[in-house]
């Protein structure tokens, strides 16, 4: 009786693990086509920004210093819900209104983007390190409450799967609108042309995820505003939102410190270069609110080698994809550049370092999506020395490069070396924590990565020397794409790989 009782709850979680990652194989698939549905929206943007005789690289340049700071304080201002709301959903299933839960989140980072706005339209100067802005440039700080809004709707909607308002919202309506906007503004507000995109863009995102997010969830239900109860839920979301707010920083603490070292027009390269490397990067920030609730839910029942083989599972979908996009994007590297603009071109080893960065980075990421659970505190530790290794080797690289007198592009290659350095440590260290804590090897690494690799070399290599720009770009990239992704189906995917994407498919 006992043995068959046994054997049942085996079968039972064997299902649900497979539903889970089911889920988390859907979700990746989906983002994937978001990927290439982003890289065919922003490369227009960076084309008006990069070409256009009113905008250029040095008005990409101070147009990214704002943006660091924007993005920055909108990250703060979630509180954590980002990836904490995940957790406190799960707890409260079948106890309470889940929109009342989300209304306590919400409330919080309302009243701190709004002050935050306030307060950097007063004091703009951290925005614009050089002191060139127009008025309207001044008021991108209105992009920050629902900016910040938007990461909480979104997340709410991941915890229950349903990844599609993502790819809408961050692939299609966000990228889109600020490329039509900053073209239409060349000719209405040229000087203050791209802020004007990027606040329409922002404000076009939010309404896209907040009507899905209603939908889903409704309004609050006999909610109201309990001070002392939000005063503890910032206490205890002050962890996650500082581990969230540190690994965002890791992309942005280059150039903010390139803003201070080097011309502008550096950092509007750089700023191109960063745009098309974070295009990867989008498939696995995409996949954190689809694991995190699965995580929980196993956490909940103890199912530490579940949680394991999901990490390592979507840990090498996500490398896998990662590295081949990096070889498409990274190979053709200066004929990706040259379509910004030929000014551009010179931040093709900065592009490669960062698409580098992102391949390394897929294991931290991962590991951190599970670790921001069990192991709150710690994980905040390496977050910030991480952070603090990158600044002190940006920073370093950069004076150093400036004593050996070599150009601003150089510097800026220099910030992006070191952000793959940073983000390598990260990866040792979170994945070694996180499998000591499960008792279970987290590796998400296969050698097939590396057969996949040689073909995209040789046809990257071949299209560069023999192809002209346009067809390097037309026809180079889909084939090195191709190459690397069938010898990835072939040699890299067992057949458990094989039957998650088909059950996904055919369900």
């Amino acid at each position: 009786m006992t043995d068959g009782i046994a054997a049942h709850d085996d079968i039972v979680r064997q299902e649900k693990e497979r539903d889970d990652i089911a889920a988390l194989a859907k979700g990746g698939r989906t983002n994937l086509f978001g990927f290439f549905l982003r890289l065919a929206a922003r490369i227009p943007f960076l084309f008006i920004a990069g070409r256009a005789s009113v905008y250029g690289p040095a008005a990409l340049g101070r147009f990214a210093s704002a943006l660091v700071v924007i993005e920055l304080t909108s990250m703060i201002c979630t509180m954590g819900e980002k990836r904490g709301l995940a957790l406190r959903l799960s707890n409260i299933e079948g106890q309470t209104h889940p929109a009342n839960v989300i209304a306590d989140g919400t409330i919080l980072a309302v009243i701190a983007s709004c002050a935050a706005a306030l307060f950097f339209y007063l004091v703009p100067a951290p925005m614009f390190p050089g002191g060139h802005y127009t008025e309207m440039d001044r008021l991108m700080v209105i992009a920050i409450p629902p900016l910040t809004m938007t990461e909480i709707w979104l997340a709410a909607l991941a915890y229950r799967l349903r990844v599609t308002p993502t790819v809408w919202s961050r692939a299609i309506v966000e990228p889109w609108t600020i490329s039509i906007l900053a073209g239409a503004m060349i000719w209405i507000a040229p000087h203050s042309g791209l802020s004007i995109a990027y606040i329409g863009s922002i404000f076009a995102a939010a309404l896209t995820a907040f009507i899905p997010f209603v939908r889903e969830y409704g309004m609050p239900r006999g909610w109201r505003p309990k001070p002392r109860e939000m005063r503890k839920l910032a206490l205890r979301s002050a962890p996650i939102a500082l581990a969230d707010t540190i690994e965002w920083g890791t992309r942005r603490v280059d150039l903010f410190l390139l803003g201070f070292l080097a011309p502008a027009s550096a950092v509007g390269v750089y700023y191109a270069a960063q745009q098309v490397a974070s295009l990867p990067q989008k498939l696995k920030t995409s996949f954190e609110p689809v694991l995190g609730p699965v995580i929980t839910r196993n956490l909940k029942e103890k199912d530490y080698a579940a949680i394991a083989r999901q990490v390592c599972q979507v840990g090498f979908w996500i490398t896998a994809a990662q590295a081949g996009i990096a070889l498409a994007l990274g190979l053709p590297g200066e004929g990706v550049m040259g379509l910004v603009g030929r000014e551009f071109v010179g931040g093709t080893g900065a592009l490669a370092f960062l698409l580098a960065a992102e391949v390394v980075a897929a294991t931290a990421v991962v590991s951190e999506a599970a670790l921001i659970y069990v192991a709150k505190m710690r994980n905040l530790v390496v977050s910030i020395v991480t952070i603090g290794v990158q600044a002190v080797l940006t920073f370093g690289g950069i004076l150093l490069m400036q004593h050996w007198g070599y150009n601003s592009l150089y510097q800026a290659a220099t910030a992006a070396a070191a952000l793959m350095v940073s983000l390598g440590f990260a990866s040792l260290v979170k994945s070694h924590m996180l499998a000591k804590f499960l008792g279970e090897s987290i590796n998400n690494w296969r050698w097939a990565l590396v057969w996949a690799a040689v073909p995209a070399v040789i046809i990257g290599y071949l299209a560069t020397e023999f192809l002209p720009e346009w067809a390097e770009l037309a026809f180079g990239i889909p084939a090195i794409l191709g190459s690397y992704f069938l010898v990835i189906w072939k040699k890299a995917f067992g057949p458990e790989d094989r039957k998650l994407f088909q059950k996904a498919k055919t369900a």
